[in-house]
């Protein structure tokens, strides 16, 4: 059975811009640029479109934007301030969205999935019109309570979504129904498609292949170019063969070093309801171990333990718990554990279970004495990060979390 468009990528226009503009209405209808002065030798974070128009693009040298844009106002950026206003568009999307996450600051996925008699009004003829109709209405209330512009893209599957987004661009919705993805890739450069590079893209050049259409419908691909291939092709046809989207890694989370501001969280829809007590708990341990070793990624403690519920009918609960400032998975499991027990109706099955930590400052590190035991919960993590900065995060994993699934949705 092909899967409806229900997978929304919303995107931040401008976003670094956008903030700045926010705190200084002056720099409206100006040339900006933010990241880097001009005479740094930085990179440049964000360009506003006036600036685009001229060739500054973003991850360009400083030096460079400034002799494409000499009159644009250069703005070095303000650390820990751009994050809350991720927090506040999250709020805001979370209103509108049963299933959000955070792909990084600027950019998050919705799915929709099982809200289509929900979000249908009588002047709605279809599900499809509904849903657009609730996407403007979030775009716009982003707009009224952020005062940020967002553009959103729309479709069977996360990069249909992405590429969506970026055709909405500015401050647009772009639609791509079920059945319409080949249509709709058909003329775009293979550099759209979310993961390629430079690299692979003049890769994609030399073999023939200067458009996605031209890649999808091609019916002899070189060897080293058979996953890009097939990644295509998922991404087109997932809707038609029934892939549970929700089922696989969106992305990797957005955890700068430092960034101790708002919170973090990562949660987990399920395929089906999940009633069993084991696997549950196995669930609950790969969403602690992996918001836990984010929180560690960016240098950070947390003294708050947040768990969130949803039953099938989208009823959702969250309950937290303050603790001693903590970043090790057993403090962190521990208190979800008993949040969890105080909070699950067994008797209904779990749409969703996430996990959330907050109130984030730097850890409180004590000396050890030389006649501690050698073993201690921070010494433990100390290790598990070694092993996954080398090897990957699933390297190394706590023991219930290889019965439960492999990936968490982050935000």
């Amino acid at each position: 059975m092909r899967r409806p468009a229900t997978i929304a990528c919303l995107d931040l226009d401008t976003f670094f811009v956008s903030v700045e503009r926010l705190l200084d209405p002056r720099l409206v209808g100006l040339p900006v640029v933010v990241g880097a002065t001009a005479d740094s030798r930085g990179v440049v974070t964000s360009a506003s479109y006036e600036v685009r128009k001229l060739g500054v693009r973003s991850g360009m040298p400083a030096a460079e934007a400034r002799r494409l844009a000499p009159d644009a106002v250069f703005l070095p950026g303000q650390h820990g301030v751009y994050s809350r206003y991720t927090a506040a568009v999250r709020e805001v999307v979370e209103r509108h969205c049963p299933e959000v996450r955070t792909a990084s600051i600027d950019e998050f996925f919705l799915d929709f999935a099982g809200c289509e008699r929900m979000l249908r009004r009588r002047q709605d003829p279809d599900d499809e019109t509904a849903l657009r109709r609730h996407v403007w209405v979030l775009r716009d209330r982003i707009q009224a309570e952020v005062g940020l512009p967002a553009s959103v893209g729309v479709g069977t599957s996360r990069p249909i979504a992405k590429m969506a987004s970026g055709l909405a661009k500015p401050a647009g919705v772009h639609f791509v129904g079920a059945g319409r993805e080949a249509d709709f890739i058909e003329d775009l450069p293979v550099r759209k498609l979310p993961g390629i590079g430079p690299v692979m893209e003049q890769k994609l050049l030399t073999a023939g292949f200067p458009t996605l259409g031209s890649l999808y419908r091609a019916a002899d691909v070189p060897a080293h170019l058979l996953g890009v291939a097939a990644g295509l092709r998922l991404a087109v046809e997932g809707g038609a063969l029934g892939v549970p989207e929700r089922d696989r890694p969106a992305f990797r989370e957005h955890d700068p070093y430092g960034e101790l501001d708002g919170g973090l969280s990562n949660e987990r829809t399920f395929s089906r309801d999940l009633r069993d007590p084991l696997r549950v708990d196995a669930e609950l341990v790969a969403l602690v171990e992996r918001v836990t070793w984010r929180l560690r990624q960016r240098g950070g403690a947390a003294r708050t333990v947040s768990v969130k519920l949803r039953y099938s009918n989208f009823d959702t609960y969250m309950r937290s718990r303050t603790l001693p400032t903590t970043d090790t998975e057993a403090a962190v499991l521990a208190a979800a554990r008993a949040l969890l027990a105080g909070a699950w109706e067994r008797r209904r099955g779990l749409r969703l279970l996430g996990v959330g930590l907050s109130q984030l400052r730097e850890p409180d590190r004590q000396l050890h004495l030389p006649f501690t035991a050698a073993y201690t919960p921070q010494r433990a993590a100390v290790a598990l990060d070694a092993v996954r900065a080398r090897f990957g995060f699933d390297a190394i994993r706590l023991g219930p979390a290889a019965r439960g699934q492999r990936s968490a949705g982050g935000a």
